[in-house]
């Protein structure tokens, strides 16, 4: 068909920035093919910039805060340093923020959890139906936990965040919500939640492991009411590997009481029975960083702003909207998050699209692309169950019958997930063998079922 839904201009193609593109995968029939990586939600290939600047780092590598030498004076100068370039990425306010290092995004929110954490008292957290495991397990059991509702295509709700905001009249302690979400691909308004969340006296936090490396991101300062108070992400997930994640947040927050993780690196002074803590964010950050992380984390930073966010977002609207340009018209396929219908709607989404084939359970999908065409995909829930569950009008009947047998097939969905390296032919690829399993989905669901 002639007929566009979006505006389209080829891509630029961003593949030379990257290692392990052309990395040949086995098929099922014989041969090989180069594999295509849409499972980009869950980690993404590295820069080739990242490890050119791990290796130049290496040889000056040393002890962070921790001696005279030479080698430890620039390693303590760089790690600093990196806190400067990650939290102007991110718009943060350098006057009251501080950037941690940590793992993950998961840990993150574990660290932020545990310093909100007012064991006396079971205080009212705020998040959404939309969250991954890691933005609703660490409060569950510390906090009085509510969920603001979300509507059928998986959006949230924001007449809802103002009902409960009302309802709990200043209760909340914090709402928390993801910027991204890594099922649907829906971009949350983050700065109007938290224009609303301070209204009521609440703090926000944004889970960004979805968004920041899809997306520009803008803490704004922190005198203004759409001020981001905490963000969390990850570096596996912006092309960075080697295991460090961001918690940013205001230093006088983290300022007060002791460090959740005691030990080197976060005492001052210690004595038999008193002990003096370092200030944040050096006393957040137990034992000896991960300096080669944060090298790493830094130099995808700057490879990223120099392509410019804005082209980021562009490139990846530009993929997924020729993508569901085709997927809209194939028969016997169920999306969920809706199909965006205008560049607005297109707007709101980062490059993810999760979906089932009718007939066929999520992992038999995931494994024929994958044995057929080289394609990885991510199938089951995304360690976002409760989410999942509501996109599939999973009963609560259902869910304890599988909670009461759980070596049972999970009811879950096949998603393919973009990034900047991707491009149309990939796509082009996708389509033909995704084109294939609907059509034949009679004979493979008879030969996965019967072994023939």
């Amino acid at each position: 068909m002639n007929f566009r839904f979006f505006p389209w201009t080829q891509p630029t193609n961003y593949g030379h920035l990257f290692l392990g593109l052309d990395t040949r995968v086995p098929l099922a029939a014989g041969g090989s093919v180069p594999g295509i990586n849409f499972d980009n939600g869950a980690t993404t290939p590295p820069f080739l910039s990242v490890l050119e600047e791990i290796n130049r780092f290496a040889p000056l590598y040393g002890s962070v805060h921790r001696g005279a030498g030479y080698k430890s004076v620039v390693s303590s100068q760089i790690y600093e340093q990196a806190r400067t370039e990650v939290l102007k990425f991110v718009g943060g306010d350098s006057r009251t923020d501080v950037v941690i290092f940590v793992k993950n995004t998961t840990e993150a929110i574990n660290k932020l959890a545990n310093h909100l954490w007012n064991k006396n008292k079971k205080e009212v957290i705020l998040t959404t139906w939309m969250e991954h495991h890691s933005n609703l397990l660490p409060w569950r059991e510390k906090f009085h936990l509510d969920y603001i509702e979300i509507d059928e295509q998986g959006r949230l709700r924001m007449d809802d965040l103002r009902a409960k905001l009302e309802r709990y009249q200043g209760a909340v302690k914090l709402v928390t919500v993801t910027g991204a979400s890594n099922v649907t691909g829906h971009r949350n308004p983050i700065h109007k939640i938290a224009e609303l969340s301070h209204r009521y006296g609440a703090k926000i936090c944004v889970d960004g492991a979805q968004l920041v490396p899809h997306a520009p991101v803008d803490m704004r300062p922190s005198h203004s009411i759409e001020h981001i108070d905490f963000l969390a992400f990850s570096a596996h997930k912006m092309y960075a590997p080697f295991g460090t994640g961001v918690l940013i947040g205001p230093r006088a927050f983290f300022e007060q009481g002791a460090p959740d993780y005691q030990g080197g690196g976060t005492a001052r002074m210690v004595t038999p029975d008193r002990v003096l803590w370092y200030d944040a964010p050096g006393k957040e950050e137990a034992g000896t960083p991960n300096l080669m992380g944060v090298v790493a984390l830094v130099a995808a930073v700057r490879t990223l702003s120099a392509i410019g966010m804005k082209k980021v977002l562009q490139h990846e609207e530009g993929l997924l909207g020729y993508a569901y340009e085709q997927l809209r018209w194939m028969e016997g396929i169920t999306f969920y998050g809706g199909i965006p219908l205008n560049q607005q709607q297109l707007s709101q989404r980062i490059g993810v699209i999760s979906f089932n084939v009718e007939g066929l359970f999520h992992e038999d999908v995931a494994e024929y692309l994958a044995k057929e065409g080289g394609i990885s995909v991510r199938n089951g829930c995304f360690c976002a169950q409760p989410y999942v569950q509501r996109l599939l009008h999973i009963s609560k009947q259902e869910m304890e019958y599988h909670m009461a047998n759980p070596s049972l097939p999970h009811p879950g969905m096949v998603r393919a997930s973009l990034a900047l390296y991707n491009t149309k032919a990939e796509i082009d690829s996708f389509l033909d063998v995704l084109g294939r399993i609907v059509s034949s989905r009679p004979r493979i669901f008879r030969s996965l079922r019967t072994g023939n």
